[in-house]
């Protein structure tokens, strides 16, 4: 299938699919006489394992690791574990982050629930920041 074919099959550009190939994400596909890239219908199940990869937050070098363990023909079980394990303990961290901030803000915005402008230093922007 042409690129243009496989963009619309797939849900995605033609630019992405030229980056994905630059990138090492997509085999270098075949040429048609005239020079046209022609895909195998099997690169859309390689799409869908990008695209899933990417939405569970693996970047596109860990998504590209996977595939290469893959083309060499092992499984990659193994490596999505270790990937996936990473990236709880990344959105963990995050999400401890994010309650420290939510609490910091709340602690804020409660100081300045009843403003009093009289009471501002001029010299300060504003004393709840």
């Amino acid at each position: 299938m042409r690129i243009g074919e496989l963009a619309q099959a797939s849900g995605t550009t033609t630019k992405t699919l030229r980056y994905y190939e630059q990138a090492g994400l997509l085999p270098a596909p075949e040429r048609t006489t005239t020079g046209y890239r022609d895909y195998e219908p099997a690169t859309l199940q390689r799409l869908n394992f990008i695209r899933r990869g990417q939405a569970a937050g693996l970047t596109l070098a860990q998504i590209r690791e996977v595939l290469h363990v893959r083309d060499a023909g092992a499984a990659p079980c193994h490596h999505v574990r270790e990937l996936l394990d990473s990236r709880v303990h990344q959105l963990d961290r995050q999400i401890a982050d994010l309650q420290a901030l939510r609490e910091n803000v709340t602690e804020l915005r409660d100081a300045a629930a009843a403003p009093d402008p009289g009471a501002c230093d001029p010299t300060d922007v504003c004393r709840y920041l």
